[in-house]
């Protein structure tokens, strides 16, 4: 074939990124993406490319066991939103939220806080956040766009800095060799795109300005339309029970982190004698949060019919409901797979494997911008973070194992934060369709209000990066960051108000 392992492999996605940001219709455009991808690799045959698209794309990454756990576990937390809604659980705490936050900005930081608590699991961050903080930031006019932000800055950024996270055990899987785990924990200081981002996000906040197209949804979140162009079609919380409670939000919500931890470290082994940290490393995410959420949705029926805020026939009718608001979200993460699965065949991870190793020799104290750059490219292309760190970490170990661990510490570093960045900017993105989901916006409406933020965020930490791969010291290079990303905010804010009065 042609084409494998060329840039023509990564054209499919470019095409669906492309037509996505254009048309304003994901489904239709992933399509495409995926339609390019099958016509490349069966070189334009009829047959072959329809055989490809559904047995190797659609057939089988609805067989995958990983996909098939997460499919589960976004039904469960579907449902589950359903039951807190149905039982007045979400209204209680909107009630209560209303009484001890008195202001938008207070609105948001308590978003913000409520994602840096939930650290496991990125999908389950953007999902339980944005089921909590819903009714409080439509009482204080934050648009679903800036929530949906909200959500996703505090997903996989926090994430990628949390030492027990799946993002965690997912990287430390990837270095052969080494102490995955230790380099995971020294590689923190220098993941400047998600510490960065988290500092942008809470200054955005309280400086209080937006620019590029969240501002338009800010205003008018601000004149009483938090949904601008991006309203998802239902309102759940229509009915108000009123014997709800905050304690019926707060019961599901522990009861989903504690189930969802046990379950992680179950498949880690940690009840067949191994340590909990090694058994975090070496959970499967998948068949983990599957578990626990099914836990916590059983303990959460019982809880509910001991309390008698709602009935078993009322409970059960969550269950559908709950999967029908999880469907769009569905669509795109299996649209997003498949076309995942049409670059694989194409051979993209290893066009982009040659060209890293051959930019290595001489460009050394670059190669950590560089490799943000392509983790950039890479993740934004395929929507996967995950795939991005499959690919370029066993790259950085091979190059620098042996010869410069700090320089290889700094590049394992570019390459998540690179992955994190990439995932941010893509609409093909799981964790950016997940954060959609959870703020009920318009999936198209939430990536291009993101774009500019996540553009800015990576610009100051492409520059921190080129600092760090001479300094080779975190003491140096991050201070020099947040001094840039502060000036850069100050900047952008006084031309935007430069721009207002004009």
């Amino acid at each position: 074939m042609d084409m494998f392992a060329t840039f023509w492999a990564l054209i499919p996605p470019i095409v669906a990124i492309v037509l996505a940001l254009i048309t304003k219709e994901v489904y239709s455009s992933l399509f495409v993406g995926i339609l390019v991808g099958g016509l490349f690799y069966s070189g334009f045959s009829f047959e072959g490319t329809l055989t490809h698209i559904f047995n190797n794309g659609f057939v089988a990454v609805l067989s995958d066991a990983y996909n098939v756990g997460i499919l589960i576990f976004l039904v469960i937390l579907g449902a589950m939103v359903c039951l807190m809604n149905r039982a007045g659980g979400s209204a209680a705490f909107g009630r209560f939220a209303k009484e001890k936050i008195k202001s938008r900005v207070g609105a948001q930081l308590a978003t913000i806080a409520l994602g840096v608590l939930i650290f496991i699991d990125d999908y389950f961050n953007c999902l339980t956040v944005g089921s909590v903080m819903r009714p409080v930031t439509d009482e204080h006019k934050v648009s679903r766009a800036k929530l949906a932000y909200l959500i996703d800055a505090t997903a996989a950024p926090i994430c990628i800095i949390a030492p027990i996270s799946s993002w965690a055990a997912a990287v430390s899987g990837f270095v052969e060799g080494e102490d995955g785990f230790s380099l995971f924990i020294s590689a923190i200081p220098y993941n400047f795109y998600a510490l960065l981002t988290i500092l942008m996000m809470v200054l955005l906040v309280i400086m209080n300005f937006d620019f590029g197209p969240m501002k338009k949804y800010e205003v008018n979140a601000i004149n009483g339309d938090i949904f601008s162009d991006s309203k998802s079609g239902e309102e759940e919380s229509v009915y108000v029970n009123p014997k709800g409670k905050v304690i019926d939000l707060i019961i599901p919500i522990a009861a989903l982190i504690i189930c969802c931890v046990i379950g992680m470290i179950y498949t880690g082994g940690f009840f067949s004698g191994t340590d909990f940290v090694t058994a975090f490393s070496n959970c499967d995410a998948s068949v983990g949060l599957a578990l626990g959420s099914i836990c916590a949705l059983i303990v959460t029926v019982i809880v509910y019919l001991i309390r008698k805020v709602l009935t078993f026939s009322d409970c059960m009718e969550c269950i559908p409901a709950g999967f029908k608001a999880m469907v769009p979200a569905i669509l795109i993460l299996t649209f997003a797979w498949t076309l995942k699965a049409m670059t694989d065949s194409l051979g993209a991870k290893e066009f982009v494997a040659a060209a890293m190793e051959q930019s290595a020799g001489s460009l050394m104290y670059f190669l950590p911008a560089i490799i943000f750059l392509v983790g950039c490219f890479l993740a934004f292309s395929t929507g996967t973070s995950w795939g991005t760190f499959g690919i370029l970490i066993p790259i950085v170990v091979a190059v620098f194992s042996g010869s410069n661990h700090e320089l290889m510490i700094i590049s394992i570093s570019a390459c998540m934060a690179g992955a994190v960045c990439g995932d941010h900017c893509s609409p093909i993105s799981d964790t950016t369709i997940m954060a959609s989901a959870g703020a009920q916006c318009k999936h198209v409406n939430h990536v291009s209000t993101q774009l500019p933020y996540a553009l800015v965020a990576a610009g100051v930490s492409f520059v921190t990066y080129i600092v760090a791969g001479f300094t080779q010291s975190a003491w140096i290079s991050l201070p020099v960051g947040i001094v840039l990303m502060v000036g850069t905010l100050f900047v952008i804010k006084k031309m935007t108000a430069a721009k207002a009065d004009a």
